[in-house]
Order: C-alpha cells, then structure tokens, then sequence
C-alpha cells in the first residue's frame, strides 16, 4: 500500500511539473506575440512600403498638376493682364515716337534710340531705310520731324506677341519750308518680347 501511495504522489508531481511547463510556454508566446505586433509581419511591412510608394506618387501628381497651372493657366493671364497690357502699350508709343523722330544736330543718337526699339526683319528694313533715304534728306535739306502719339489701344494680345493700333501727329521742318508741317496719320505695329523687352518688329501704316 505505501508503495502505491508513493507512485500515486510522483504521478501527480509529474502532472504538476507538466502543466506547469505548459503554462510557461504559452505565457512565452503570449510575451512574444505582444512584442510582435500583427502590422511587424511580412505581408504587413509589405503593405506599409506599398502605401507609402503610392502616397509618395500621389504627392508628386499634385505637385506636377500645380506646376502645369502655374505655367499654362496662371503664368499666361498674368501675361495678358491689365499691367502686361499697359507695357506693351507704352513700348509701342516709345517705339513708334522713336522711329519717326530725328533732327540734324542728334541724327545718328536719334537713330540708334529708334533701332534699340526695333526687332527681325523691320529693324533690317529700318536700317537701310534710314540709311539710304532718310540719313541723305536730313543732311542736305535739313529735315527735322518730331512725332506725337495721341492715341493708342492693344487691340491684340498674347504673352510673347501683341498688336497695337496708334495714331500719330508728326511735324515736319526743312531748310526749304521753315514753318512746320503736320500730318496726321494711324499705324499699327506688332510688338515681340525678346528678351523680357517688347519690341517693334513690323511697322504697318493705315
């Protein structure tokens, strides 16, 4: 009888020591799943990479759609705004005073300022023209002309390109006629910028 009372107490120890090893192994796991969460795995690092590239993408997107607005939408209105307007309009009168206005004393001062304003195939008209006609007139006769632009309107505009109609006083003295001519006459010209300048680049009475 001691005997099996004996076997009976290592079998119950034995089931003790197995639960109780049991309990510390599943204790162990549950420690391990904490520090792991279900997000740390594989699949889950996978998937945090993928969003983040297709967020990343997403950002680039909106940041070339506002680059292309800028540059096709905001850029150009600003080009044809009131303000751009009003420089075209004042480098076409500038221009346009420039170009008709000389005296004998200031001629070739005065026909350098008129050529600063002027662009393409005008300014090359503009040179031989000046050179063949005019430069010869004012030396021999005296001429002087002085020109007055009374009125002026953009009647076309495009960031690069635009169209001015003027209308112009332009007096006229020689040794032959001392007291003053005037004629009145409209031109339009075509400015370009070149260079953030706008320039006359054709010269078109009407």
């Amino acid at each position: 009888m001691k005997g099996d009372v004996v076997d009976e107490r290592d079998d119950d120890a034995t089931a003790e020591s197995d639960t109780d090893d049991a309990e510390a192994t599943a204790d162990a796991d549950e420690d391990l799943a904490v520090q792991t969460p279900a997000n740390e795995s594989p699949s889950g690092r996978r998937w945090f990479r993928v969003g983040f590239v297709v967020l990343a993408i997403a950002l680039l997107a909106s940041a070339g759609l506002t680059t292309w607005l800028y540059l096709h939408t905001y850029r150009p209105d600003r080009a044809t705004d009131a303000a751009a307007e009003q420089s075209v309009l004042d480098a076409a009168k500038e221009g346009t005073v420039a170009a008709l206005s000389y005296a004998p004393e200031s001629l070739d001062k005065d026909l350098d300022t008129a050529k600063s304003h002027l662009t393409g195939d005008f300014l090359t008209y503009y040179s031989q023209f000046t050179d063949q006609v005019v430069r010869p007139a004012v030396k021999q006769k005296q001429v002087s002309t002085n020109a007055e632009v009374v009125r002026a309107a953009v009647s076309e505009m495009h960031p690069d390109t635009a169209t001015v109609l003027l209308f112009v006083n332009q007096t006229t003295t020689s040794a032959d006629r001392a007291d003053p001519s005037m004629a009145a006459s409209s031109v339009v010209v075509t400015m370009t910028k070149v260079d953030g300048k706008w320039l006359i680049s054709a010269f078109n009475p009407v």
